[in-house]
């Protein structure tokens, strides 16, 4: 989660596989036309690669295979992108099993055999460890699967490998660097390696826009899913809050955190959330998650008649990308949508209430993860981990230090007067008196404006440096929101997001496909070691 992002900048700120197998076919046409016939397959989409192994051209083994290559060559060689923090010991032997199932006769769905990587804060009950890019939790394995890892398994899903990180999220440091963990070192971005990812999803980001998996799997608490897919030329969607269960997933704050896809097209992002969403039983939240087959969203034409606000008080903070996005918005009017000037209202009076929220759920939550998934952990509390971080400081704050965990943990429990009063302004002025206010008020389907700026220099000294985000409204609201590539600024990607009422994300699926599909805006990195200026 990009803290530091609202922090700096006030409110502008960090069981349905069955039924998505029946919709694959009916869907073919709409995923294939996600991506030109001729891309490799390792840049193809979920549909394609199902294809192939459908016709008998390619297994799961042999396409494994080939991501596991690529990410020896490109990521731990060649241009060192650095997204993998760890490769599954078990990815080929998982395989295997798939491509014998298939061979019996048994399909699971659309996400049979397809390698995915997972963010290294969600908990896999195997031979990998699950960190939080922390080396307090270096060679921690937890005692099971996170419930979307679990719902990734059934669903056929081949875990290949987890992804690095913000270190605990990006919610340690006020000056720290996105994209690096102590466990992981530093995340580089494929369209200018000298460029960050933004965070706290920075490996997952990477990974895609590098073709080192089908698929990722990002968490957001505000920001950590939607910048780093902007900034590294994917898809990324952040659920409703409690579409996705979180058990499992190592916290910053349960009001506001969530697991979600990113992808290179919107058609593999929502097989994926068709995956990933349901109910959990350990999740109080899902009680509402109903199996949705999201692929059944992939229609042409879903911008015809919509409404949609164009968030302007999220605009101005570069006149590049703000032209982008002028070109988009003309897009989404050609595509038939009403475009209607709107500001999102009282966006400036929860940056300080969402980051008291943030800070004490943090000491709790974090508790509760570590006692329940890693109860051999060297650490068990945030006070452990803070001395920890101390005792190992050359290692783990050789940047920057660790001044959100020491807030966290002097803050009072769930029960403290401020905490429950800085909840509920949250609710007040994020949702109500936020985004329901102005959906209501302009009778919007959507809002839609620029995800965030381009990429920054990686500065180890001063820090990130933030461009705008349009991130901290749906995140502190807990409702869905989704990026898009738009273009680019000096070939760096910009995107283009579409954010709106709780549980929307089908809406939200359709309207993003057909934006994506009038463009075809996604170009895939060259590996540059920076930017040119020459380019537009």
């Amino acid at each position: 989660m990009d803290r530091r992002q609202f922090v700096r900048m006030g409110a502008v700120l960090g069981s349905t596989v069955s039924a998505a197998a029946g919709a694959v076919a009916g869907s073919g046409n709409a995923l294939a036309a996600a991506r030109p016939a001729s891309a490799s397959i390792l840049e193809a989409g979920v549909r394609e690669q199902q294809q192939q192994m459908e016709a008998g051209k390619l297994t799961s083994h042999a396409l494994t295979s080939q991501y596991l290559a690529r990410i020896r060559h490109i990521d731990k060689a060649g241009p060192r992108i650095n997204a993998v923090i760890e490769v599954n010991p078990e990815a080929l032997k998982l395989a295997l099993e798939m491509d014998r199932e298939r061979t019996a006769g048994r399909v699971r769905g659309p996400l049979h055999g397809i390698p995915v990587l997972l963010k290294d804060n969600i908990a896999t009950g195997d031979r990998m460890s699950t960190t939080a890019g922390s080396l307090a939790l270096a060679g921690v394995r937890a005692k099971r699967d996170a419930h979307v890892a679990a719902q990734l398994r059934a669903a056929g899903a081949i875990i290949i490998g987890k992804t690095n990180l913000s270190e605990w999220a990006n919610m340690r440091s006020t000056q720290s660097v996105s994209g690096w963990s102590a466990r992981g070192g530093l995340t580089r971005n494929p369209y200018a390696l000298d460029r960050n990812c933004s965070g706290s999803s920075s490996g997952s980001g990477a990974a895609i826009a590098a073709g080192l998996a089908t698929l990722a799997v990002g968490t957001e608490t505000d920001g950590s899913i939607v910048s780093p897919a902007s900034i590294c030329g994917v898809v990324g969607i952040k659920p409703t809050l409690g579409l996705v269960s979180r058990s499992g997933i190592i916290p910053i704050a349960h009001s506001q955190d969530t697991a979600g896809p990113m992808a290179r097209t919107v058609a593999d992002a929502a097989a994926l959330l068709t995956a990933l969403a349901g109910v959990d039983p350990r999740d109080a939240a899902t009680r509402d998650a109903k199996p949705v087959n999201y692929l059944a969203a992939l229609e042409q034409g879903g911008l015809q008649g919509k409404r949609l606000g164009v968030a302007r008080n999220f605009f101005g903070h570069s006149v590049e990308v703000d032209a982008v996005i002028t070109k988009a918005l003309d897009v989404l009017s050609a595509q038939g949508a009403v475009l209607v000037d709107v500001e999102v209202p009282n966006t400036d009076k929860y940056g300080d209430s969402e980051t008291e929220v943030l800070l004490v759920e943090f000491k709790t939550d974090l508790a509760a993860y570590l006692k329940e998934y890693a109860p051999h952990a060297k650490v068990a509390t945030m006070a452990d981990v803070i001395a920890f971080n101390r005792e190992h400081a050359k290692e783990e704050m050789p940047y920057f230090g660790q001044e959100y965990l020491e807030r966290a943990q002097a803050k009072d429990g769930l029960d403290a007067p401020a905490y429950r009063a800085a909840l509920a302004n949250n609710d007040r002025y994020a949702r109500a008196e936020g985004i329901d206010q102005v959906m209501q008020e302009h009778r919007l389907d959507a809002l839609v404006a620029p995800t965030g700026g381009v990429a920054w220099l990686t500065d180890f000294i001063n820090g990130d440096h933030y461009g705008g985000s349009f991130s901290s409204p749906a995140a502190v609201a807990g409702y869905p929101h989704i990026t898009v590539p738009a273009g680019q600024v000096h070939g760096l990607p910009v995107g283009l997001s579409f954010v709106g009422a709780a549980y929307s994300e089908a809406a939200l699926i359709r309207m993003a496909y057909s934006y994506e599909q009038a463009t075809l805006h996604r170009r895939a990195p060259q590996f540059k070691a920076s930017v040119s200026l020459a380019v537009r």
